[in-house]
């Protein structure tokens, strides 16, 4: 009969982000497939959020029971975004390039050189 002993030390606690845990007292929640964290855990692990984050998902942080800001992956913003958000734009007539030259002409530059007279 085999003796039912570990041979080896059992795997450690994993966290939400499937790390190993640092801190059993992390204060998670979870509505639907957003998660919610306090203030003060997001700042103790901020590396942590980060990474949840750089996977794709969206933290929402409390303070309190008030939410107060929503972390989630940036948007990439690229010259194809822009291209694709002025289509359709009709381009300025000279009209509305004169206008523009004109009030470039008039604005005058309020910093006086301080080394002008040196």
């Amino acid at each position: 009969m085999k003796d039912s002993v570990w041979t080896t030390a059992p795997p450690p606690p994993q966290s939400p982000w499937g790390a190993p845990a640092l801190a059993r007292n992390l204060i998670i929640r979870y509505s639907s497939c957003m998660r919610t964290m306090t203030a003060t855990e997001a700042s103790r692990h901020f590396s942590d959020l980060l990474d949840a984050v750089e996977r794709g998902e969206t933290v929402t942080i409390v303070r309190g029971n008030n939410p107060v800001a929503e972390i989630g992956p940036a948007h990439r913003r690229t010259g194809a975004d822009l291209r694709a958000a002025l289509t359709g734009t009709t381009p300025p007539d000279d009209a509305f390039v004169k206008s523009i030259a004109e009030a470039v002409s008039m604005v005058t530059s309020e910093v006086v050189d301080p080394w002008a007279d040196a």
